[in-house]
């Protein structure tokens, strides 16, 4: 990790490594920062080819350039609300080397059609949705009081809107993924049951041996496949060191296939 000199109403900027060093981010030294979620969201989803996925909530931007840098043909725009997060994903793209395939919307996921459209998201125009929305309804955690990690964790009206936007901007058949805590998967479960089928569950564990901490979930828009519960990804070995699998997918190596 390197520092920057940079100050904002986000507080110090710093610019960090990921992905064996693939990709570069900067973003707030402090609050809400990258970290296994976007970079496993990032593996888990398919091979979209030349296709185009917006991630939604994209703060810096890690699950759609860790996702670019996978797939170089696939084109990228991410959605943040926060005009200074936004402007840190626009320099990130820029660091690396992205910029002429990933785009950067100042917007809020959860907007109307009308002003969405005017930010040039369009209905129906995009192949995947990738989301690593705020976790916690109002109340049920102890909110931070570092306004960008507060945004990030604190849902303010849960996950529908995020889903109404996702199934506007997606193309018939297109894909929407979502990694969460693992007690919300009744909820999200609910939540995907308007509008989307062929949903995919994959249950992710710290330890072999201890429940789930995460889930990633998808599903296709309209689909009509029954709902499959994949295997299990472990990120922990007994030894507290990453799983084979697990330090692939974090070095940038490997899907979660």
């Amino acid at each position: 990790m390197s520092e920057s000199d940079g100050q904002s109403g986000l507080g110090e900027i710093v610019e960090d490594h990921l992905l064996d060093g693939r990709l570069t981010l900067r973003q707030p030294r402090k609050g809400h920062r990258a970290g296994s979620d976007a970079i496993l969201l990032a593996a888990a989803l398919p091979q979209l080819g030349a296709g185009s996925l917006i991630d939604m909530g994209a703060g810096v931007g890690t699950v759609g350039l860790a996702a670019a840098l996978a797939q170089p043909e696939l084109k990228v725009t991410l959605l943040e609300r926060d005009p200074e997060l936004a402007a840190l994903a626009a320099q990130n793209a820029a660091l690396n080397g992205m910029a002429q395939r990933v785009g950067i919307v100042a917007g809020d996921v959860t907007a109307g059609a009308s002003t969405l459209s005017a930010l040039g998201l369009k209905p129906a125009s995009f192949d995947a949705v990738a989301m690593n929305p705020p976790f916690y309804p109002p109340g049920e955690t102890r909110a931070s009081p570092t306004p960008n990690r507060r945004a990030a964790h604190v849902a303010e009206g849960g996950l529908a809107p995020w889903l109404k936007t996702a199934r506007r901007l997606l193309r018939p058949g297109g894909l929407v993924a979502i990694i969460h805590r693992a007690e919300a998967l009744p909820e999200l479960l609910a939540d995907l049951g308007t509008g989307f089928g062929g949903l995919s569950i994959r249950p992710i564990h710290g330890f072999a041996e201890r429940p789930a901490i995460r889930v990633i979930v998808s599903g296709v828009l309209n689909g009509r496949k029954p709902a499959e519960l994949l295997p299990a990804f472990i990120i922990n070995g007994a030894d507290g060191r990453l799983t084979p699998e697990s330090d692939a997918v974090h070095r940038g190596r490997a899907a979660i296939g």
